[in-house]
């Protein structure tokens, strides 16, 4: 075969394939006319397998002549390409109104044990008290000895304490910043430390991390009565003003005398019951623990050196997860940890 009738078979092509893309109405016909001219075994492609057998002079004028058709057969497609592309734009914005509100996606909210720290904070600052933060990673001294429970304590087992070495803890409850702000400061104090602590048990009610707020006010002649008022005010701030409240005697190696205190159940109103049925939150009894507390041991008061002849002054301490169930009616504290988004957009 000649070079000149390759050529023409070539040049033919350019024709062949407009008028195949003229009738290419979509984006999957297009790509099988290309596929069937520019593919590795399309038309072009086969023409080309023929070279061999021209003489030299023949195969650079073939060349010549397919690189040129390539060219063109490339630019065919691209500008159908494009009308096609634009055409189904086109119709995907058919009946389109770029008026319509756009989809807007969850931006997260604060989550619930976030929530209830930042109320109780707000409830204690109302009643005059400040807040204390300080250090997660303790001395024993700052977390037990100068809490009145020195090394032989048996209180300490209570605490299932996580230690970093003998005498440094991941401190278990936040009563250490106690004793930072008497150390640093003379009464009267009035202050609350809330923040992250730490102890070795994990079940359904427990988790090795968890958040406590711990009190602590110290003036002349404070007594047990202040310490009522004040909690009463607190739990009925934060549960509603028909809470009703009650102060169980209980056992604290940093208070004396100390307390449990209670407050009418959140589901059933103190009733005991739903219904027929035993409050599964009571357990029938009408009350639920919120939180410790307790007068100051002296023997605090000597760690830190306050005259405990001159001053007294109480202690609470409660779990923040603790509250946010009570308050917010859940049933498993796994659900604070878990990040799921339906749980989460709930607040």
């Amino acid at each position: 075969m000649s070079g000149p009738s390759l050529v023409a078979e070539l040049e033919g092509l350019v024709g062949e394939c407009a008028a195949r893309l003229d009738q290419a109405l979509a984006l999957e016909d297009l790509e099988t006319v290309r596929v069937e001219y520019l593919g590795r075994k399309g038309r072009l492609a086969a023409l080309m397998a023929r070279l061999p057998g021209l003489d030299a002079e023949g195969r650079r004028e073939v060349g010549r002549a397919a690189n040129t058709v390539k060219e063109k057969l490339t630019g065919l497609y691209d500008v159908r390409l494009a009308a096609l592309s634009r055409a189904a734009l086109d119709a995907s914005l058919a009946g389109f109104d770029p008026t319509t509100p756009g989809y807007v996606p969850f931006g997260g909210s604060l989550h619930p044990v976030t929530l209830v720290t930042a109320e109780i904070c707000k409830a204690f600052e109302e009643l005059g008290f400040s807040i204390v933060t300080g250090p997660e990673i303790e001395t024993d001294y700052y977390n037990f000895e100068a809490l009145n429970m020195p090394p032989e304590h048996p209180a300490r087992d209570m605490q299932d304490t996580l230690y970093i070495s003998d005498s440094v803890v991941l401190r278990t409850h936040t009563s250490p910043l106690q004793i930072r702000t008497m150390l640093a400061q003379k009464p009267p104090v009035a202050v609350i430390a809330p923040g992250k602590v730490y102890r070795r048990d994990s079940d359904l009610t427990h988790t090795p991390m968890f958040h406590q707020i711990e009190g602590l006010l110290v003036d002349e002649d404070v007594s047990m009565a202040d310490l009522r008022g004040t909690l009463t005010a607190f739990v009925r701030r934060i549960f509603g003003p028909a809470t009703n409240v009650r102060f169980r005697p209980s056992f604290f190696p940093f208070t004396e005398p100390s307390a449990e205190v209670d407050i009418s159940c959140v589901l059933c109103g103190g009733k005991g019951s739903v219904g027929a049925n035993t409050c599964r939150v009571c357990k029938g009894t009408g009350f639920v623990e919120i939180l410790g507390c307790g007068m100051v041991d002296p023997n605090v008061f000597d760690a830190v050196g306050y005259d405990t002849e001159r001053y007294t002054g109480f202690a609470f301490g409660m779990g923040v997860e603790r509250v946010a169930m009570l308050k917010y009616g859940i049933g498993d504290l796994r659900m604070f940890f878990e990040n799921d988004v339906r749980f989460l957009s709930q607040f």
